[in-house]
């Protein structure tokens, strides 16, 4: 698949949720909910945004298999496409996520390390085991920090054939060039498009910029 521009949509109002993902769908290939929104509007929001374009479920799964797949089959019974989830919980949550994610056809990533600071006092030291049970899991893709380019290219060396989205660029300081030269297939980004002024001149500009380093690196 071409490179991927996914919106984080983290807002906490409905109207403005589907507003922003209405004059983005163009420049954009799918749309990514956290807890903020889901739980402001109630999970039907997945319902709802999946009318404009494929959602990513962004629950960052991290409980025992039984209770992970309850939350998988939440997500995906609504409408998503896609869910994300931790891969420190552990193999078995992970299969098991994937499992559930087989019954609907759905995509499932897995968490590396998050694109935070945080993210290196604990989860980078992990990081490539996480990669491993991912294969072994036979998940669609892994999440990588876009914030720590070097990660992303061992990730990518690791990863083989998986797909690897990236949050973190602009708002957080990652830059989306050096993201997909260092091997990303997906851009997400939150911020810097959902609270510009002109959500979608700003989802268009960086759209062409995900195409300009596709041509380039790719």
């Amino acid at each position: 698949m071409a490179a991927m521009l996914i919106l984080a949509l983290d807002v906490m109002d409905e109207t403005k949720a589907m507003e922003i993902a209405e004059v983005t769908a163009r420049h954009i290939q799918g749309i990514k909910v956290n807890y903020p929104l889901v739980l402001s509007c109630g999970i039907e929001i997945i319902e709802e945004l999946s009318g404009v374009k494929p959602v990513i479920a962004d629950f960052k799964i991290a409980d025992i298999p039984y209770t992970s797949a309850l939350i998988a089959d939440l997500a995906f019974s609504h409408g998503a496409s896609g869910i994300i989830v931790h891969g420190f919980a552990g193999s078995d949550t992970v299969s098991e996520v994937k499992r559930v994610a087989d019954e609907y056809s759905g995509e499932v990533y897995t968490v590396t390390e998050l694109s935070s600071r945080g993210g290196e006092e604990f989860m980078s030291r992990h990081a490539y085991e996480i990669v491993e049970i991912a294969k072994r899991a036979g998940v669609d893709g892994l999440i990588a920090p876009a914030t720590r380019a070097e990660r992303i290219r061992e990730i990518r060396r690791r990863a083989r054939n998986l797909k690897i989205l990236c949050p973190g660029v602009i708002a957080q300081g990652g830059s989306v060039e050096e993201a997909i030269k260092s091997g990303a297939d997906g851009i997400i980004v939150g911020r810097a498009i959902y609270s510009s002024s002109d959500p979608e001149r700003e989802a268009e500009r960086i759209s062409r910029l995900v195409q300009t380093f596709l041509k380039k690196y790719k």
